[in-house]
């Protein structure tokens, strides 16, 4: 009667063991990428000036819309040390394409169109961006900070 039960214990173990060794190797070293965030400047075209710092524009009427379907897109809009900026967090958790609107009050700025993929390779998982337009206004990247400032008349 000791026997089995010592029997199906080691079986036990071994199979555990078995389970244990074939574990995929992405378990142990997978890494993962969060998406870009998207940050705007809005600046004043000829004065160079932020256009809420200098009370211009308002964060409370600031918008950001999907075109597409005219839903609300989720931004932040950070006044930390006077920055002033508006950061676009959900695009690209998933494959998609996207065609956002920045608008203040009832002034469209400018459209952000974005093709993104999300991808999962050699144990990563990361998003690939195809494309990547700002339309209908005049904009510089800083490629140090990621910023896009946005030049409004």
């Amino acid at each position: 009667m000791i026997l089995k039960p010592l029997k199906f214990s080691v079986l036990l173990f071994s199979i555990l063991l078995l389970f244990q060794v074939c574990k995929d190797d992405c378990e142990q070293q997978a890494r993962f990428t969060s998406p870009t965030n998207f940050i705007f400047e809005l600046v004043d075209k000829t004065t160079k000036e932020n256009l809420f710092t200098n009370q211009t524009f308002s964060p409370i009427e600031m918008r950001v819309v999907n075109v597409d379907d005219s839903t609300a897109i989720d931004f932040d809009f950070i006044d930390e040390d006077d920055l002033n900026h508006i950061q676009i967090v959900g695009i690209g958790w998933e494959t998609e394409k996207v065609n956002a609107l920045l608008r203040v009050g009832d002034k469209d700025i400018a459209n952000l169109r974005v093709d993104a993929e999300r991808k999962s390779e050699d144990c990563c998982a990361f998003t690939e961006y195809n494309e990547i337009k700002i339309e209908n206004a005049d904009f510089q990247l800083n490629a140090e900070t990621g910023v896009y400032t946005v030049f409004v008349d």
